[in-house]
């Protein structure tokens, strides 16, 4: 393991890292099903949510859309996706809640005992994609012990650009290489090393359902790779 002595703050990518967020939407869609009586597939309906979020932040990325928030990217992602399913019926408060279904994802079994191990040694913060409003009600309602909320929004950048990982730092008063990013996607790790963090791979074998083909495994020699949360407390002596 490399010296990790500097480390000082331990930033987090959220999304299937912190949380389950496929199984947290299909639980959300399926409520709405029996409130509504609407009867879709709503794992596939998951998977394409989630499948437009990518292309809809690289349309902010390069410039063919001014910065926009998470929220209404999935807000504009969820009105394409309510008339290809087809979901009808549903009044603007209704939509408007099912949106946010992502600020109420479930916390992976082992993410609250381990931030809690985790925050004693180390400054805890979001290094997420989603917005302030979306990570503190998720946090709220989860208890996730962050000591900061930070990520895209704050530096007005989506990750994998520097500047998302780079002025999170600087937010902190602290060097990239104070900065430690966990997360279960290797690319985002790679863009954080790039940047200067310090890297630990957690391992999120089901984030996209039972046939998941990436990011099963740490694919780079990254400073920490670790099975869950708690056992990344214990390999950093918390």
């Amino acid at each position: 393991m490399a010296d990790l002595s500097q480390v000082r703050a331990l930033t987090f990518d959220v999304f299937g890292t912190v949380v389950d967020w496929r199984s947290s939407i299909i639980r959300e869609g399926q409520e709405l099903g029996r409130s509504k009586g609407i009867e879709i597939d709503w794992q596939g309906f998951a998977d394409a949510w989630r499948d437009l979020y990518q292309p809809s932040m690289e349309k902010v990325r390069n410039g063919e859309m001014p910065w926009t928030k998470l929220d209404d990217l999935h807000r504009a992602s969820l009105e394409r996706l309510l008339k290809e399913f087809p979901i009808e019926g549903l009044s603007e408060e209704e939509i408007d809640h099912f949106n946010r279904a992502w600020h109420r994802l479930d916390p992976w079994p082992d993410t609250v005992a381990g931030l809690t191990r985790l925050r004693r040694k180390y400054v805890l913060a979001t290094l997420s994609n989603g917005n302030v409003a979306l990570l503190v009600n998720m946090a709220k309602r989860a208890g996730l012990p962050w000591d900061a909320v930070l990520g895209a929004e704050p530096a007005r950048h989506y990750k994998p650009q520097p500047e998302a990982y780079l002025m999170t730092a600087d937010f902190l008063g602290l060097k990239p290489s104070q900065c430690m990013l966990v997360a279960a996607h290797n690319h985002d790790l790679v863009a954080a090393s790039q940047c200067g963090y310090g890297t630990a791979f957690v391992a999120r074998p089901t984030e996209y359902g039972p046939g998941q083909t990436r990011d099963l495994k740490a694919e780079h020699a990254f400073d920490v790779v670790a099975k869950d949360f708690l056992d990344l407390a214990h390999k950093l002596g918390c």
